[in-house]
């Protein structure tokens, strides 16, 4: 394991990667537990408050951001000031994403249903990088024998392979099975064997002329939604939290 680690993460210098992945998961989480009990009234935690100004936490975030990518930037790959500056940006970039939705609709949308886009940006941020930490790269290793090339060679043609399906997959629309087909081999096969969402590009311009393949695709989606609904939505309000119910509107008097 730790000749595996020196030769793929610490020799390329991957390391600041793998820290800044680390810190950046691990703020998320820390974060949300936080938040959570503070919207249950429980722990020692509550809000910032500046003179009746609620500070959001991506306020800091920016500013940890903002310093760890120029200390990163300004460092090299190796040492321990590269070290430091990667996990400064991974708390802060943890820290702005997990408000996304906030910077997104300008509004305290955190925990409503619009906030859920913060954990969809959260998670798909972590996968993309942990793709990028995972992946093999030949730069940066020395005296690398034939057998390590030969395996690179194919980490990085897989890599390729499942990104090419996963575009595919997305523009049947499929967003979730398109973010899963780049992390794990193949899975974007079984997005490119089924059917299309409707209103996806490739529905739009493969099933012009097929009012068969519409239907079912119509239909398809409709007893997928139906499905999986209620689990998707459990493992959602798990991860970051249910979201208030929406306001009742007063009828309006005629």
């Amino acid at each position: 394991m730790g000749h595996w680690l020196h030769r793929n993460i610490v020799e390329p210098g991957k390391l600041p990667l793998l820290l800044a992945l680390t810190a950046f998961v691990l703020t998320f989480l820390i974060t949300r537990v936080i938040t959570r009990l503070i919207r249950a009234g429980k722990g020692p935690f509550g809000n910032v408050k500046a003179g009746g100004l609620h500070i959001h936490h991506v306020v800091p975030g920016v500013v940890l951001t903002v310093t760890g990518g120029f200390g990163a930037v300004a460092s090299a790959r190796h040492g321990f000031g590269s070290a430091v500056f990667a996990v400064v940006f991974g708390i802060g970039a943890g820290l702005v994403l997990d408000e996304f939705a906030l910077i997104l609709h300008l509004d305290d949308v955190y925990w409503s249903e619009e906030g859920r886009k913060s954990v969809e940006v959260v998670v798909l941020t972590a996968a993309l990088v942990g793709l990028m930490l995972a992946g093999f790269s030949p730069f940066g290793v020395d005296d690398m024998t034939q057998q390590e090339l030969q395996d690179r060679g194919g980490v990085i043609t897989t890599v390729g392979i499942n990104f090419l399906f996963a575009l595919l997959v997305l523009s049947k629309g499929k967003t979730r099975m398109a973010i899963f087909s780049v992390i794990v081999p193949l899975v974007g096969l079984i997005g490119l064997v089924r059917l299309a969402r409707p209103g996806s590009p490739w529905a739009r311009r493969f099933y012009r002329r097929r009012p068969r393949a519409r239907a079912r695709s119509v239909l398809r989606a409709y007893h997928h939604d139906r499905r999986w609904a209620g689990p998707r939505r459990r493992f959602q309000d798990w991860i970051g939290g249910k979201p208030d119910p929406a306001p009742v509107l007063p009828l309006e008097r005629r």
